[in-house]
């Protein structure tokens, strides 16, 4: 997976992904930036699938204060029982293979 796509503190097995949850969501990804938290929740949002940010340390405090956050990091959780949906709609695709499908 990219490199956004990342669980914080390194990797965790399927048990463990499963049961990380924070207000009643199951985790789904970690980001780096607001850019890349907007994106995805705007994506996930467009597919009827409700997401929710966890701002790390103090991410949210950058992101009041200058508008954007690019240090800190955000987790996103979404519902246990759309989490599987949830992470075939923010597969990242190679854009090599985008040109590759564009040219047929």
């Amino acid at each position: 997976m990219a490199e956004i796509f990342r669980r914080r503190g390194g990797k965790a097995s399927p048990e463990q992904e499963d049961s990380y949850r924070w207000r009643d969501g199951a985790y789904l990804c970690t980001v780096t930036d607001s850019f890349q938290a907007d994106i995805l929740e705007s994506k996930l949002r467009s597919e009827n699938i409700p997401c929710e940010k966890k701002y790390v340390g103090s991410s949210n405090y950058l992101e009041i204060v200058f508008g954007t956050n690019t240090v800190g990091e955000i987790e996103l959780y979404v519902p246990a029982e759309c989490l599987e949906d949830a992470r075939n709609i923010i597969v990242p695709v190679d854009l090599d293979d985008c040109e590759e499908l564009s040219g047929e």
